[in-house]
């Protein structure tokens, strides 16, 4: 690592790309990290995680501490302070580091004629800290959400979205599927327990462990030979509701990065399985977590809505769609959903999800099977969706699951459980 890389003036203009420029943290992020080491790329992503899942927070404590907002040029400068406001509210980082390491990032930004200015404010902060907070009000400021999601949320689920709200806002478990092909989750536990680490078993997904601690993937035993992949909770039920079988052809569709594909072969190795999605810079980690696995599946790009261009007239005896959401469900995973998403934009997707699923359903076999399943926790995207498409085919039967209405299982996210996550079972007659 270069000796000058300062990590605050780093987080600065990744936050300033992603807030200002509407770019995704999840773009930005990984090359910015490449030149890092491990200690500093994980705190680059404490930090740019932490102060977007603080966001309103740290905006209305910066409106108390200056008389107007920096814009234009220095606008990078107003994220370095929230860097520094996040550091002094949200992690352990010694006051006076995180002070001295913020405002030398101006002086990187070539902004060093105003590192008194950055001092003054975040020295500031730190006097009336008491005052300053207890004066927020209670409106975005306490919940961190955009007051459009906040509605959305209040009106489909008047007596949960707190829960859904308080789930978001915390730094997300790190959930493993043991690869089943090489040892069974005990034993792999097992061999985890002797490095020292500890995890906890899921009741309702037969691979997945939830780690004590998050740990690198290099510490995670077998990891590079495929025994264990990182994947949620709530993603690997996904497989195990699409319940596949050796021998058939199966359909991944919206696949990247992989890891439901991974894991159709794990429970049904001699399946036929093709992998597609549109974004082809995506597809590569497919086939990077193929490889890993050491497993092969027909990988492709292509559009849900247009089967006929990438499968021609084949059918399918299973179809796995991860349809395109707004990915309400997995927002403590990816923070900036909540400043990059728009009201406007649900219409669009759901609009969206109903040509893949009316494109792809001709496509699957009579008596097949056909999984839906988003990372959403908005009607419109999931039970309605599905409610919808029954009644524009009659031949669609749905399932029901986990004692579920007919429809299909809404779950949320939990604290120390999955992500939010919607599925719906559906057979063809």
């Amino acid at each position: 690592m270069k000796k000058q890389t300062n990590l605050r003036s780093l987080a600065a203009q990744l936050i300033e790309r992603v807030v200002d420029k509407g770019e995704s943290l999840s773009a930005v992020l990984p090359g910015a990290q490449k030149k890092l080491t491990d200690k500093d790329s994980a705190l680059l992503q404490e930090i740019c995680f932490g102060v977007l899942r603080t966001l309103p927070q740290l905006e209305a404590l910066i409106s108390k501490l200056m008389a107007r907002p920096m814009t234009g040029k220095q606008r990078v400068l107003h994220y370095l302070i929230m860097v520094g406001l996040y550091q002094l509210l949200h992690t352990r980082i010694p006051p006076h580091a995180a002070l001295a390491e913020t405002v030398e990032g101006a002086e990187v930004l070539k902004r060093g004629n105003l590192k008194g200015l950055i001092n003054g404010v975040l020295r500031q902060f730190q006097r009336q800290q008491e005052a300053l907070i207890a004066g927020l009000d209670q409106g975005a400021q306490r919940y961190l959400h955009p007051g459009w999601l906040l509605q959305r949320l209040q009106h489909a689920w008047p007596t949960q979205w707190q829960q859904i709200v308080e789930a978001n806002n915390h730094r997300p478990p790190m959930w493993l599927r043991v690869n089943r092909q090489h040892h069974s989750r005990d034993a792999w536990l097992a061999l985890l327990q002797e490095q020292g680490k500890t995890a906890f078993a899921a009741d309702d997904a037969a691979d997945a462990l939830r780690l004590d601690t998050p740990a690198a993937v290099g510490q995670l035993p077998g990891f590079d030979q495929g025994w264990v992949t990182v994947q949620d909770l709530s993603a690997q039920r996904c497989a195990l509701f699409l319940e596949p079988q050796n021998g058939e052809s199966i359909l991944d569709l919206c696949a990247a990065p992989g890891g439901k594909t991974t894991h159709i072969l794990e429970i049904a190795p001699e399946a036929r399985v093709m992998a597609v999605d549109l974004d082809a810079q995506r597809l590569k980690r497919v086939n990077e977590n193929l490889q890993r696995l050491g497993m092969q599946a027909e990988v492709l790009q292509g559009d849900g809505r247009y089967p006929g261009q990438w499968c021609g007239n084949q059918l399918f005896d299973r179809i796995l769609l991860d349809a395109p959401c707004s990915a309400t469900g997995v927002i403590r995973r990816h923070p900036d959903i909540k400043w990059l998403r728009r009201d406007r934009d649900i219409a669009d997707l759901a609009a969206m999800q109903r040509e893949i699923l009316d494109a792809i359903w001709p496509r699957l076999k009579r008596g097949g099977t056909l999984v839906y399943a988003t990372c959403s926790v908005l009607p419109e995207e999931n039970q309605q969706q599905i409610s919808s498409f029954l009644l524009r085919h009659d031949d669609a039967v749905a399932v029901a699951l986990a004692g579920a209405p007919e429809h299909g299982w809404q779950v949320f996210p939990q604290v120390e459980g999955g992500d939010g996550f919607f599925y719906a079972k559906l057979l063809k007659k």
